[in-house]
């Protein structure tokens, strides 16, 4: 039965699901890299396909931009449809000196200002919303077989886009993050809830610290690097 968000029957999505937050990046993922993609979602386009990578059946979902829609599509994933691994695929805005455009981060964890695990926990527990390691060392692994040097390290999900404190981002440098984005913290916490397996590597599309940033059509193009190594790690874990 279709839920509010995704319209696909049961058996059409495929237990294995990529997570970009823009539609159109998950229209051009499954196009360029799954065989026989057939969309079995359109509502909201917010669109989803399933097709086969080396033979595996895999999926990819367009979840929206920031926690709140993430964690909808997530948790229905998860949910009606028995997801077990999702991987998100997506673009950060790197804060670390040492990290520089293009660059692929994989998140280790994933700290946040969102009030949502607050509410979650009662505000009694500061969760601390972590990868799954199979996945990790998969994806460390394909990066490595692809010549790719991926960077682990913590992500830092943040519920705003535009902030009136920009000293927090040299303050998250200093304690180690190395990129900001907006959806890893929901899709970990709820991986960990629903006892599946979550992963989030992003694209360095702009660096806040130095203020450098990759023109649109050389972001969509540089974006090849980390979907190959999302979906080598979800097929070979």
């Amino acid at each position: 039965m279709p839920t509010p968000h995704i319209s696909a029957a049961k058996g059409e999505i495929s237990d294995t699901v990529l997570l970009p937050g823009d539609p159109l990046r998950a229209k051009w993922i499954a196009e360029t890299y799954l065989e026989n993609p057939v969309c079995y979602t359109e509502v909201r386009n917010m669109f989803g396909y399933t097709g086969t990578y080396k033979g595996r059946p895999v999926s990819i979902q367009g979840t929206g931009m920031g926690q709140p829609s993430a964690a909808i599509y997530t948790h229905e994933l998860m949910d009606y449809y028995d997801v077990r691994t999702v991987i998100r695929v997506g673009s950060a805005g790197a804060v670390h000196e040492d990290i520089e455009l293009r660059d692929v981060v994989a998140g280790i964890g994933a700290t946040t200002n969102s009030s949502m695990n607050r509410i979650r926990f009662q505000n009694v527990v500061d969760y601390a919303p972590v990868a799954d390691y199979g996945l990790l060392k998969a994806a460390d692994r394909a990066a490595a077989e692809a010549g790719i040097d991926l960077r682990v390290g913590q992500l830092y999900s943040s519920d705003t886009f535009y902030t009136d404190a920009p000293e927090i981002e040299a303050l998250l440098s200093d304690y180690g993050i190395l990129a900001i984005e907006m959806e890893a913290a929901a899709i970990y916490t709820l991986a960990a809830k629903f006892k599946a397996r979550a992963l989030a590597i992003c694209t360095i599309s702009d660096h806040i610290i130095k203020g450098t940033a990759l023109p649109s059509q050389e972001r969509q193009e540089s974006f090849g690097d980390m979907v190959e190594i999302a979906l080598n790690a979800a097929v070979q874990s």
